[in-house]
């Protein structure tokens, strides 16, 4: 089976759509308009425009495309920040909130027209008037892990020891080192984004499809068939990089 990835969007709607102009490309040049795309999670914070980027995924699948568009942490914070401004991830670095200008929340209510320099109990009255409910269903419906033909795509990664079936979602949108030093294969090849890296590299036993769009950088879209994957650029397919799993990155 053939599957695409977009790697974190991070509110970048003109990236995101150039992305999946690419992928319509290479489909209509392999005649497969019914498979997959993955969109590994953070539609939303720090670029301009995270409410644009949510209205054209809830657009896709209104018109039936075969989109999944999974759960990311930036997504969950988002979503939880509209139910209680005071409840904290327990995942996130104790210095940081949801508003902290490194996590991006502010850009993402602004993109909704929420005064960003109100008190804190001002935005979030504006945000539950302003964030349409059908954007809320959307996020609280994003699995958090979508698996297929022996791949397995999840925002973050996986806890090495635990079964697929077991993971947690915690895990499956936060975990870095344990996952990306682990060199031995999985249960299946592990799709993932969360941590940036240069460019969308192969690792043998996970692909990494960050390739920091948040921080300015180009927006991933990949094409997998098997255990093979490549880039999708202007000029059509690029192999992907390949890097010894062994290769410690944290």
């Amino acid at each position: 089976m053939r599957h695409y990835a977009i790697g974190d969007v991070h509110g970048h709607l003109d990236k995101l759509q150039s992305a999946m102009a690419l992928i319509a490309r290479d489909r209509d040049r392999v005649d497969d308009p019914k498979a997959p795309v993955v969109q590994i999670g953070d539609l939303v914070d720090r670029g301009p425009d995270s409410k644009g980027v949510i209205e054209f995924m809830i657009e896709g699948v209104i018109r039936g495309e075969p989109w999944v568009t999974l759960l990311g942490n930036h997504d969950r914070q988002f979503l939880w920040w509209l139910e209680d401004p005071e409840r904290r991830d327990p995942v996130l670095k104790t210095e940081y909130t949801w508003l902290h200008e490194r996590i991006g929340g502010l850009t993402t209510l602004a993109s909704y027209g929420v005064d960003i320099t109100a008190p804190i109990s001002e935005m979030h009255r504006q945000a539950r008037s302003l964030v349409p409910d059908d954007h809320i269903d959307f996020l609280n419906a994003m699995p958090n892990r979508y698996t297929r033909d022996r791949l397995f795509f999840a925002h973050a990664g996986i806890r090495p020891s635990v079964p697929l079936d077991q993971q947690t979602e915690d895990d499956l949108i936060w975990i870095r080192g344990e996952f990306h030093n682990h060199p031995d294969p999985h249960d299946a090849l592990i799709i993932h984004g969360h941590t940036p890296v240069k460019a969308a590299t192969h690792y043998g036993n996970r692909i990494n499809i960050d390739s920091g769009a948040a921080w300015g950088h180009d927006l991933s879209a990949v094409v997998i068939e098997e255990r093979k994957a490549w880039l999708l650029t202007v000029s059509g397919r690029v192999p992907l990089p390949h890097q010894d799993p062994h290769f410690s990155l944290i």
